[in-house]
Formats: C-alpha cells, structure tokens, sequence
C-alpha cells in the first residue's frame, strides 16, 4: 500500500511542484491550503508524513505543530516543516514544538523527496533482537512503540522513540552528536548539531525525573543512557 503523505501550504504553486515530485517518487499526496483545514485532514485523513508550511492562513505553522503533538490521534505522524523563514529562533521553536526536521524555502525537490523517505523508514520499528526494556519505573516496548513512565504512557514522535531506543541499545557509551544524526535521523552530511539538543531536551521533559536520571549529557561528548 503506498505510503500517504499530507502538505500544509497555502502556496499553490508549491503544493503542485512538492505533489508531483512526490507522487512521482511513489506517494499519494493529499493537500491543504489553511492551518485550519490541515488540522482536519490529519485527523481524517491519517497520513504517514506531515510537510507543514510556517507562514499559514487563519492558524500558523508552528500553532498547527503544536496542535498536532498534543492530539493522540495525530501525536506520532513525523512532521517536516517548510518554510521561507531560515533564522535560527524559527528552527528551534518548530523542533522545540513537535517538528522532527525542518527544511528552508528555496528547496530542492529532490532533497524534500529524499527527506521524505529517510523520515518514513526512520518511523518503521527497529529491527533489533531484544523487544522490551524495562529500567525500575520505565518500560520501552519496541514492537508495540510504547513508552510508559510507572505504567502512564508518554506520547513520543517517532523521531523521539528511536532517539531514546538508540541509546538504551547503546547502555554506558557515550554518542556523539554526529553519531545520532547519523543513527537516527540517517543524515550522513553536516548540518546543525543542535537538532539534536533540542530532540533530547523535549525527550527529558516528556520522561519527568526518569529523564534526567538516565539520560545523560556528556559535555563537549555528547549523550549516553545510563543503566543505573
């Protein structure tokens, strides 16, 4: 069955340039062009990958995103945000919000494909021979992509969950940045480290306590989990 992608934006132009790539490359792609409307297709319409356009009508980008992470029905769908605005504050706002990458106008379609699919297979299961780990008060069970903090479930991105199931495959070793870009989000050229900072800070505020205990910073490292 081929895999649905949904696009926020309300550029048509854009819409018809990113759709015809896209279903070129094998997807079916469905589109809105209002924060508002794009709301009720991810809710309807239950897409494998959100492409959300900042700058939107009637409800912006980064209050869509949110909107998104805080809906079980629409909390785990990966989001790539597309937008014109290329400053720093924007990029980590809409990571910080939910987004799981982000890509700046004037793009090539080619790379947004490409995006596309490494995010689809970084949402797939691990493949990994142990199914379940289970840490005093926290259960990671891999099969079910389930997270539970004393038996309530913590709503993670996909994105999140193989960041977090990376380094507790990985128990005591240190991961560097660069490393995790490459294990998690499949990025195999430079770009900006602090996506990764800003993955791990919302993971740790998702887990409460469990958190900080077992998700270590390792200064001018990078991170590891600890066991105990």
């Amino acid at each position: 069955m081929k895999q649905k992608i949904l696009i926020i934006e309300d550029e048509p132009d854009v819409v018809e340039l990113v759709r015809y790539n896209l279903v070129e490359a094998g997807f079916v792609v469905e589109a809105a062009l209002t924060g508002a409307e794009g709301l009720r297709m991810a809710r309807t319409a239950s897409p494998n990958l959100i492409l959300l356009d900042l700058m939107l009508p009637e409800i912006d980008g980064l209050q869509v995103c949110k909107l998104l992470r805080h809906d079980s029905k629409t909390s785990g769908i990966p989001i790539i945000m597309v937008t014109a605005k290329s400053s720093e504050i924007d990029r980590v706002l809409g990571l910080e919000l939910g987004a799981d990458d982000y890509v700046t106008k004037p793009f090539s379609p080619r790379e947004l494909t490409l995006r596309v699919r490494k995010m689809l297979e970084r949402a797939r299961l691990p493949d990994v021979p142990r199914e379940s780990f289970h840490f005093d008060d926290l259960l990671v069970d891999i099969p079910r992509h389930v997270v539970s903090v004393r038996s309530k479930r913590i709503d993670l991105t996909a994105t999140e969950f193989k960041l977090l199931v990376t380094l507790i495959q990985r128990p005591g070793l240190v991961q560097s940045r660069d490393q995790l870009l490459r294990d998690v989000w499949d990025y195999d050229q430079q770009i900006d480290t602090r996506t990764v900072d800003t993955h791990m800070r919302r993971l740790r505020e998702k887990l409460g306590p469990i958190g900080a205990k077992y998700l270590d910073t390792v200064r001018g490292m990078g991170y590891r989990f600890l066991e105990n």
